[in-house]
């Protein structure tokens, strides 16, 4: 049987969903093609002679792109069993239905897809249209195998690292675990994984890293949702990597609560070479951050940041910018927060035209001064509709985003769009001036590392 695993976005990371269950397929005898749309042109040949064509949808990004071609795909290969697979897959099951999904997996998917191989092989089974035989969403522990990457683009051709030395540095990706034991309001995981996270056996991360080093990596990412979730897994996988790889750098992605509460193991991530930290900081609003469930605090955030200036670690805090409850001082707010807290050069500038996306499911709705809001779902926008009481602010968001899409395109500075942001949200000339005098514009950037993938949904 001829599989395709297809990939429309992933943060410009090679994807871990298209090489891990392509190992699954693999021992299945299965013959399994990657194609990686975010690096790699559509392939007409590959669609047509598929039997089974899988997306991944990892993302609300990713989901859109792929519901753009699903029709191209479709009349090319009207015979082919059509899966959608990943996060987003289950949350949007009837809309993907309607358009034709014939299986939606979600949550531990690797045994899922195996499991439909072999179903679609054995023709005493059933039809290849049959109705799905199994739930949706699979929470199941599960054995995983080291992901095989072959067949995928080389690392070159994904987001690179910066250090300020004028040099791209390879960036290999992993993920270590998956879910999330905490249960935010606005995230995308809650629905699916309600509470729960899964971990991915220190011998396979291990052994997908080394790998990726064999192949160039210079740098890991590791996408987990919180790394901290299972810290005793954490802290020997950084340990034993480090032992193996010295001069092998990291960045994780980790909660302000939990950055707190094992505030004693941030030097073991300095030490074990972890360059920055993404922190979903999400406001500095407390109001907002009790609505979004997020446990902490504006004042755990400002702990936050003093203790990774001590420890000689670089903080990424990401942001839901625009949230019904935004108002304008809010956004002033922040501003001034990060200037204040010299963090311009932390902060991607798309991190302050983020707007909140209320997906399927999403604990959200729990929220009685929200439904009010609401307006209906919209299936092909994967989100509830929502506008702001002042229509400006949801002007301001378009302007930013416009001005942080044309400027990064032309290589401009983060302190230098962060300035026109300013300027958007304090007309006055005083102000303005006021920020200048603080912020000297156009200071390298060489001690903040980052990838050159800025997009965070």
């Amino acid at each position: 049987m001829k599989v395709l695993l297809i990939s429309t976005y992933e943060l410009g990371r090679q994807p871990f969903g298209l090489a891990s269950p392509a190992a699954w397929l693999r021992k299945s005898a299965a013959s399994v093609t990657c194609l990686d749309l975010s690096v790699q042109p559509f392939q007409t040949q590959l669609i047509e002679e598929a039997d089974l064509i899988a997306f991944y949808l990892p993302m609300h990004t990713a989901t859109r792109m792929a519901l753009r071609i699903l029709g191209r795909v479709k009349a090319l290969n009207p015979d082919a069993h059509l899966c959608f697979y990943g996060l987003y897959a289950p949350m949007n099951a009837p809309y993907l239905r309607k358009l034709g999904a014939h299986t939606i997996l979600g949550g531990e998917f690797e045994k899922g897809l195996a499991q439909l191989v072999e179903r679609l092989a054995d023709t005493q089974k059933g039809s290849w249209r049959n109705p799905q035989p199994t739930a949706p969403i699979s929470l199941v522990k599960q054995q995983f195998l080291v992901p095989e990457r072959f067949g995928l683009p080389p690392l070159v051709h994904y987001a690179h690292l910066e250090l300020g030395d004028g040099q791209p540095h390879t960036v290999g990706y992993t993920e270590a675990s998956r879910g999330c034991k905490h249960l935010c309001r606005h995230c995308p995981i809650v629905p699916i994984y309600q509470g729960q996270f899964r971990i991915v056996q220190r011998e396979i991360v291990l052994a997908d890293i080394r790998n990726q080093v064999e192949v160039g990596a210079e740098h890991i990412t590791f996408g987990d949702p919180d790394f901290f979730n299972g810290i005793g897994h954490a802290l020997a996988l950084v340990n034993s990597l480090h032992r193996e790889y010295p001069a092998l750098t990291y960045d994780v992605t980790i909660k302000i609560e939990h950055l707190l509460k094992y505030s004693r193991h941030l030097g073991t991530l300095r030490d074990t070479g972890c360059l920055f930290v993404t922190s979903a900081v999400e406001s500095v609003d407390d109001h907002v951050l009790q609505l979004l469930e997020k446990g902490h605090t504006r004042r755990d955030f400002l702990r936050v940041v003093d203790l990774f200036r001590r420890t000689g670690l670089t903080l990424s805090p990401t942001f839901v910018t625009f949230t019904p409850w935004t108002t304008w001082e809010g956004f002033r707010d922040l501003l001034s927060v990060l200037t204040d807290l010299d963090l311009i050069d932390n902060v991607s500038p798309i991190q302050l035209a983020i707007r909140l996306l209320i997906p399927a499911g999403s604990k959200l709705l729990e929220v009685p001064e929200l439904r009010e809001m609401l307006g209906e779902f919209d299936e092909a926008a994967l989100s509830y509709r929502w506008t702001h009481s002042d229509p400006s602010l949801d002007q301001l968001c378009n302007r930013i985003r416009r001005l942080v899409k044309n400027s990064e395109a032309n290589g401009i500075s983060r302190r230098e769009i962060f300035s026109e942001i300013w300027k958007m949200a304090n007309p006055t000339g005083t102000v303005q001036n006021e920020f200048i005098r603080r912020i000297p514009l156009g200071l390298p950037r060489a001690s903040i590392p980052y990838l050159n993938e800025p997009w965070y949904c």
